[in-house]
């Protein structure tokens, strides 16, 4: 789906192709289509944070202070790789095989 195959860890906005290198599949079907992806990154976020919250705060036992500062960076650690996946599962919902 991405131009390049990089680590996760990445600066700026990874470039998709336009079209599926291996089938032609049209990516974008609409202008904005991949707006609703931006939930689902939401959900993903949102999830990674409390389960660091969790580990780190209950199992671990961190102040309240690390373990913020923990969580922040793991959001934006995984910032790069919720875009790819948000977009992925997104495009997946709607995926329809042409003929």
């Amino acid at each position: 789906m991405f131009e390049r195959k990089d680590s996760f860890i990445s600066l700026g906005i990874p470039k998709m192709h336009e079209r599926c290198p291996d089938c032609g599949y049209k990516f974008e079907r609409e202008t904005g289509f991949f707006f609703g992806a931006m939930f689902v990154s939401y959900g993903l976020a949102a999830a990674q944070m409390i389960a660091t919250f969790v580990i780190f705060w209950y199992f671990i036992g961190l102040s309240p202070l690390n373990v913020f500062l923990i969580v922040v960076f793991m959001a934006a650690l995984l910032s790069t790789l919720n875009f790819k996946w948000s977009r992925a599962i997104w495009l997946y919902l709607f995926f329809k095989e042409e003929k």
